[in-house]
């Protein structure tokens, strides 16, 4: 798009990230300046991560104030802050419309994750899940994804002294159904002039929708893709995830091994464990078929973290001991994942914006 048909839209959307940097450069032209401000205002956009236009130190006071007169800046901005005792650190992020969403930092010794959200409440209502309780207000836009990655990345600086390693897409909403925000965001955040993350170190994780699954096959992605299974049955899994009733186990699985042709990333499956609901070992059985139909590598065993108005039990160790045993002799790689920020609803499944304490 170029900027005299941007300029024709402005009244709807006048988002200055929404410029690319030609778009940028021609905007500084036809206010009569140099090309090479578009430059130094990109690089405070995506390399310094400002969201202020009062935050441009280099550009003069006037051509601040003309920036802040002909354009928004979307950002988001740290509403609140939780910390675990495990070390996971919660963000409550409020939009500029102001709506709430939340992200989380996840450290390791090996690495420092960030959780990020994709949008305002999620449509899906998975039975489990308490964002999938909430009302989908909107979608997220990219700058709004990116700004969480920015700010938690900030986060672990600050708190850990290094950098974030790794981004999943995990947080409030369904990430394919955001899919242009999703995928625009992911290219600002791999961009040189952005942050330069690899693509290999982004896992964007979905409840299952088969055809913007195929998508990504098609438009050759380079990041990491995650199945939220949690059941090894239609039966089963139509009853926590209304969403496969439209897509079905078979149609993940084509779905899936066609992902994996057209791009050979990583495939994970994520599998909630659910006392006497789908850890039997019949329920194991059941998985390794599916497990061997996906070129996957790996099974993720979750526990399940309680939340409000939800009737699941988390089975004992035990149980969950026997279930993984069975799968790693059936020749499956599993690893049990352990959640992390349970005391400040961080974990799996508990985001829902009930953070208290700045």
């Amino acid at each position: 798009m170029f900027l005299t048909d941007y300029l024709c839209t402005m009244a709807i959307s006048r988002n200055i990230r929404e410029l690319n940097l030609p778009e940028l450069k021609e905007y500084f032209e036809s206010i009569g300046d140099k090309k090479f401000r578009a430059i130094q205002a990109y690089e405070w956009l995506w390399k310094k991560n400002i969201r202020n236009f009062s935050d441009m130190s280099n550009l003069s006071i006037e051509l601040r104030k003309k920036l802040t007169e002909d354009f928004d800046m979307n950002a988001i901005s740290v509403d609140a802050t939780q910390y675990s005792n495990d070390g996971t650190v919660k963000s409550r992020f409020r939009t500029y419309d102001n709506h709430l969403i939340e992200g989380v930092l996840i450290p390791t010794e090996k690495r420092n994750t960030a959780c990020v959200s994709s949008q305002i409440g999620c449509s899906l209502t998975c039975k489990f899940c308490a964002t999938g309780k909430m009302e989908r207000k909107r979608n997220l836009g990219f700058d709004e994804i990116y700004d969480q990655v920015a700010l938690l990345n900030d986060q672990s600086e600050k708190v850990y002294g290094k950098k974030l390693s790794n981004i999943v897409y995990m947080g409030m909403g369904e990430p394919l159904l955001n899919y242009k925000n999703v995928l625009k965001s992911i290219d600002r955040i791999t961009a040189s002039d952005s942050m330069n993350m690899s693509p290999k170190r982004i896992t964007v994780s979905t409840a299952g929708v088969a055809k913007m699954i195929k998508q990504l096959g098609d438009d050759k992605v380079r990041f990491n893709l995650a199945l939220s299974l949690h059941a090894p049955t239609d039966k089963k899994r139509n009853e926590i995830m209304p969403i496969n009733e439209t897509n079905t186990i078979d149609l993940l699985i084509e779905a899936l091994n066609y992902f994996y042709d057209q791009t050979k990333n990583d495939i994970t499956l994520e599998y909630i464990l659910f006392k006497d609901r789908n850890d039997s070992i019949e329920d194991a059985n059941e998985l390794i078929k599916i497990y061997r139909k996906i070129p996957t590598h790996l099974i993720n065993v979750i526990e399940y973290n309680p939340i409000s108005g939800a009737e699941f039990v988390k089975p004992d160790e035990d149980a969950t001991q026997l279930f993984t045993d069975h799968l790693a002799k059936n020749r499956v790689n599993v690893r049990v994942r352990r959640s992390r920020g349970k005391d400040i609803d961080a974990a799996c499944g508990q985001l829902a914006n009930k953070n208290k304490v700045a």
